[in-house]
């Protein structure tokens, strides 16, 4: 590492005020990646101990681990139990990382390309933020997505979300989500749908938990899901992830380590977190009360259900406690997720031809962080000034 330090440094002049000094967010990017650095944060996220943002990122990035090799084998146990076919568990993982591994070259590929280009126009360093980003896409898309159309939806999240802002501290939307919501809207057929998980041959697709419960009226959510053959759907087997899904939302194990990580390290907030499965858990108990009123079967579905099916837990761990769209006050953060939970419970149940509501919930609350904030704020001055009016 030494030797690499002198390297850096000798060759440093030329990068910052030489003839290279147009390629000088890459140099920077580079040492910052090797080496710590002493520079302050400008914008959110704020550190506040000895270690960087690349640092932070690459906690992170071990937190998703557990999800992303989960999702590897699922892709392998899906498309062999689509083949009737016997196969371990490097086998499985093996499949799945010949079918994710495009994915995630491409997602990078293309954030890079942005990164790098915006950085040199604008004349500041690369923003640290793609390096989770990039892994976030592959992993909230299924196994299936066409490459071309990650290139296409990781540009959009990537200008539209976060260069048009300012990069990386001054965005409003998660651009991981953002990229996601693209692809909803711009290709529903290949991001959502039965034929999202045909890893097999013609004939073999099956629609994923939520769409099951939702596809049908005056029925009974358990009874549905406890009578399709194709998958095991029982709960526990949800909970372990071994179902249809985007790669690595399936996984509510998974993820809960992850979750666990981030909560530990002080990178992920507990109250976020919490607050949302509070609000998703008190929701879905209140739509089970007003079921009998009904018939639609999305009113049925117990609580602890909405926890392990879609990609609630995925979200609500990884992508609604982005520290730089949530909420930045305690109690700000509190409101934030239970709002995510109730919103995704009331787009779920009441909106049948989306049954999954959490990347809307998220997004919609990325907007109102702010003004939560605010109201929060001011409502703290107003307790001051009222306690020291004396």
């Amino acid at each position: 590492m030494k030797i690499l330090r002198k390297l850096s440094e000798k060759v440093e002049p030329s990068f910052k005020d030489g003839p290279l000094k147009l390629f000088y967010p890459i140099y920077e990017m580079m040492d910052t990646l090797l080496f710590n650095t002493d520079k302050e944060n400008d914008t959110a996220p704020f550190i506040r101990d000895s270690i960087d943002l690349k640092r932070v990122m690459t906690i992170v990035i071990f937190a998703l681990l557990p999800a992303f090799f989960l999702g590897l084998f699922n892709i392998g146990y899906q498309q062999a139990l689509a083949f009737g076919l016997e196969r371990g568990l490097l086998a499985n993982l093996w499949f799945g990382l010949k079918v994710m591994l495009p994915i995630v070259i491409v997602s990078y590929a293309t954030g890079a390309v942005w990164e790098v280009l915006f950085a040199i126009v604008r004349k500041h360093e690369v923003d640290e933020g793609f390096l989770v980003t990039g892994l976030l896409i592959p992993m909230i898309v299924p196994p299936t997505i066409p490459l071309w159309q990650v290139v296409v939806a990781t540009s959009f999240g990537m200008i539209i979300a976060k260069m048009v802002f300012g990069g990386t501290g001054m965005n409003i939307f998660n651009p991981a989500l953002t990229t996601r919501a693209f692809l909803f809207f711009a290709y529903p057929g290949k991001i959502s749908g039965d034929s999202v998980w045909s890893l097999a041959p013609d004939g073999f697709t099956g629609a994923t938990p939520l769409a099951v419960t939702a596809s049908v009226t005056g029925g009974n959510a358990t009874a549905l899901l406890d009578g399709v053959t194709q998958f095991d759907y029982s709960w526990s087997n949800m909970f372990i992830g071994l179902i249809p899904g985007s790669i690595s939302e399936t996984s509510a194990l998974a993820i809960f380590i992850g979750a666990i990580l981030l909560i530990i390290t002080k990178i992920g907030s507990w109250r976020i977190m919490v607050g949302g499965v509070l609000g998703l858990l008190g929701t879905a108990l209140l739509t089970n009360l007003l079921s009998g009123a009904s018939t639609n079967t999305m009113l049925t579905l117990p609580p602890h259900y909405h926890l392990v099916m879609g990609g609630f837990m995925f979200g609500i761990t990884f992508m609604a406690t982005d520290p730089v769209t949530a909420a930045h006050t305690n109690t700000g953060r509190w409101i934030y997720g239970i709002m995510i939970g109730v919103i995704t419970v009331v787009v779920r149940s009441l909106n049948p031809a989306y049954p999954e509501g959490t990347m809307l919930a998220i997004l919609l609350m990325n907007a109102f962080a702010p003004l939560i904030d605010y109201f929060v704020v001011q409502a703290n001055i107003k307790k001051r000034v009222a306690r020291y009016a004396q």
